[in-house]
Order: C-alpha cells, then sequence, then structure tokens
C-alpha cells in the first residue's frame, strides 16, 4: 500500500548548504534501498522544512519515527497522511527546492504571507504548492535521478 505524508518542521540550527547537504546525502541513500520517493523544500527564514514522502506505509512510518527524533528537527508536525494509488512525486529520490529562490507570490498564492509558514498552513495547501513547484520546474534533483 502506497502512503503520502507530509511534515513541516523546524531546524534546531540555521538552514544552510552543508545541513541540506547532510540530509540529501542520507536520504539519497535511504530512499533509493527503500522505494521512497519526495521533496524537500527549505528556506532560512524561519529555518523551515516542508516535506513530502511517498512510497510504502510501513518504510514511510518507520521514517518519519527517525525524523521525530531527529535532533536536527523540532516542532516536526504532520500536516496530511494519506493512502494514494500512485504517487505524484515519483520523478524523486528527493527533490529540493530552496525556497529563498523562488518568486514570494508563487508561496504567496497558498499561503497568508509571502515567507513560508507550513505551520500556518493547511495540508492541502502545502501540497498544492508543492505541486505548483513541481509544475513550475523548481525542484531539482541532486542526485540525478
Amino acid at each position: 500500500m502506497l502512503v503520502r505524508l507530509l511534515y513541516a518542521s523546524r531546524a534546531n540550527a540555521p538552514v544552510d548548504e552543508a545541513l541540506v547537504a547532510s540530509i540529501l546525502e542520507q536520504a539519497a541513500a535511504f530512499n533509493a534501498a527503500h522505494g521512497l520517493t519526495g521533496v524537500l523544500c527549505t528556506s532560512s527564514e524561519g529555518n523551515v522544512f516542508l516535506q513530502v514522502l511517498e512510497g510504502g506505509r510501513a518504510v514511510v512510518n518507520e521514517l518519519y519515527g527517525r525524523i521525530l527524533r531527529d535532533p536536527r528537527h523540532q516542532d516536526v508536525t504532520l500536516l496530511d497522511y494519506a493512502e494514494i494509488g500512485e504517487r505524484r512525486f515519483a520523478t524523486w529520490r528527493m527533490g529540493i527546492v530552496n525556497l529563498n529562490r523562488i518568486n514570494l507570490g508563487t508561496v504567496l498564492r497558498f499561503s497568508e504571507t509571502p515567507v513560508l509558514d507550513p505551520f500556518r498552513m493547511s495540508g492541502k495547501a502545502a501540497l498544492a504548492l508543492l505541486e505548483e513547484l513541481m509544475a513550475t520546474a523548481a525542484i531539482v534533483s541532486p542526485d540525478g535521478a
């Protein structure tokens, strides 16, 4: 059974290239080995992560448990969890979006402010934002897959 999990969290340290590279390195290996796909959005303003994960229920649940215990995250908040018939983000083992480089109007279409604050967004709005980023080719794959 495939599921999609969407969560937000705040980093315990400033969101910079080194932190994101560390997360992506771990994600690439784990996701490839376990059939997971998804997208990670980062914003240094507020030190925010917004991530969607897709895959088998057991492995997605296991990974979310690891994220909850990961000392790099705080305020981990589940925004949406659903059984799915097919993946929306199948192209990426772990796509990445640096929201500091995105047109503020894109975020503003789905949010109260042009600064990403997924804690004040519905899961539906956050997922719509990710789909918009996918449609506008804002999501890139750091590992070529």
